[in-house]
């Protein structure tokens, strides 16, 4: 069975109302079996730089053990409550990839 890989990429709109996110996205990921692999930090914009992505947005990588339990996790009552906070507090797009 591949992993699969939840990647973001998210500018932060409302930054205090956007802290309320973090820590039922963290909780919601591990109850899923994900595991963060990159959570902000520094971003280096090497192509594709434009008004609309450069340095100001957010790189969030999640691995998890498989395709079907990224899903579930994107889809669960849990991670509800923090996407909506999410879609009201930033930008962004989200996507999940399964590895090889």
């Amino acid at each position: 069975m591949s992993k699969a890989y939840v990647v973001a990429e998210i500018q932060v709109t409302n930054a205090d109302a956007y802290a309320e996110y973090r820590p039922l996205a963290t909780a919601s990921v591990a109850q899923y079996g994900g595991q963060f692999l990159v959570r902000g930090g520094t971003r280096v914009q090497k192509e594709g730089r434009d008004d609309a992505h450069n340095e100001g947005w957010r790189s969030v990588l999640v691995e998890f053990p498989s395709l079907q339990q990224a899903q579930q996790w994107y889809d669960s009552v849990e991670y509800a409550k923090a996407m909506e906070i999410r879609h009201a507090n930033s930008i962004g797009r989200l996507f999940i990839v399964e590895g090889v």
